[in-house]
């Protein structure tokens, strides 16, 4: 072989090695390139095991992020901090988002992680009727947030209506439950696992909304709306790394159960059967929200006080999965429908 051909070679080989090395340096995966991604999360609920676990499969990181999960104690409290751009995405329903919108705000829900109802409404010992609701306080997580919207619903259903109680802000559910233990409070609303933890200490259901399986647009993905038009890569990286660990947790009950259990806190086993059962049936496979669950929240403002359901909902990143082919490979790998 000549030196010619031997030195055009090795400066071929030199180029495919540089070019490998540069794919591998901008690749998602590459930790030096990881982008910093603020997550609000309005309290540690079952509604959010398809983050954690998207956390745990390493998605975030094969995806390009480093993902930072913060508990709000509250969803309407994180709303307003992704209005204001202190978060990049919050865990939070549409009653939250309508309300931050009211005020100036240019919220989207671009995925869902529950689209029906999950709430069950306790009262003190020394509430027996509905009646002894009258006049008393009932706690929410914060005003705006869906404890504060569907407590209405609870209330149509025992005769009752806002004008009859107050509600008062106790951020999140343990801190609520623990109102109405102590008599601060008459009644609170909660979901898993702190309704099974209330129910293991015997307080008392008056309504339970679970069963009903009401359509409602309960706990989004929420972002701003510049943001979807400055930072969509980040947000597509954020949905595939989501909806991935949406996937593994409906696909692989052990460890998913090993990692609601740490983030949640829960201890009990029985508590933990409950609560990933409960978040297996309300779960959307590929974090699709329903039409019918926005629907349903929007009409609970007065004529006029809200818009349409396309000023609050931007699935065109879902739309864009699903046509790449990203979502059909993720029930193949999974083996989902």
């Amino acid at each position: 072989m000549s030196h010619s051909r031997r030195f055009h070679r090795t400066l071929s080989r030199f180029h495919i090695l540089a070019a490998v090395l540069a794919m591998s340096l901008s690749s998602p995966g590459f930790s030096a390139e990881l982008v910093a991604f603020k997550l609000g999360l309005s309290e540690p609920v079952n509604t959010a095991l398809a983050l954690w676990m998207a956390e745990a499969g390493g998605f975030y990181e094969a995806n390009g992020l480093k993902v930072e999960i913060i508990n709000m104690s509250g969803g309407s409290r994180g709303a307003r901090e992704t209005a204001a751009g202190r978060l990049d995405a919050m865990h939070v329903g549409l009653s939250s988002v309508v309300r931050v919108n009211q005020a100036g705000g240019d919220l989207k829900t671009i995925a869902a992680l529950a689209n029906v109802i999950r709430f069950t409404f306790f009262t003190g010992a020394g509430v027996k009727t509905p009646a002894d609701l009258k006049g008393g306080a009932i706690a929410i997580s914060s005003f705006g947030s869906e404890s504060e919207a569907t407590i209405n619903l609870s209330l149509k259903k025992l005769g009752l209506s806002r004008n009859d109680v107050t509600m008062k802000e106790y951020g999140g559910g343990m801190r609520r439950i623990e109102a109405v233990k102590t008599g601060e409070v008459k009644a609170t609303s909660v979901n898993e696992p702190v309704a099974s933890i209330a129910r293991a200490q015997g307080m008392h259901v008056m309504v339970d909304l679970v069963p009903d399986q009401i359509p409602w647009l309960f706990t989004g993905l929420v972002v701003k709306q510049t943001t979807l038009a400055s930072r969509r890569d980040v947000l597509v990286r954020f949905l595939k790394a989501v909806m991935e660990g949406n996937h593994l947790a409906l696909s692989d009950e052990k460890r998913a159960k090993e990692v609601l259990a740490r983030e949640a806190g829960i201890k009990d086993t029985k508590i933990l059967d409950i609560s990933y059962n409960d978040f297996k049936q309300q779960s959307p496979l590929n974090i699709e929200p329903t039409r019918a669950g926005a629907a349903n929240v929007l009409a609970q403002f007065p004529a006029g006080e809200a818009k349409g359901i396309d000023d609050y909902l931007d699935l065109g990143i879902l739309e864009e999965l699903k046509k790449s082919g990203f979502v059909a490979g993720l029930q193949r790998k999974y083996g989902s429908k």
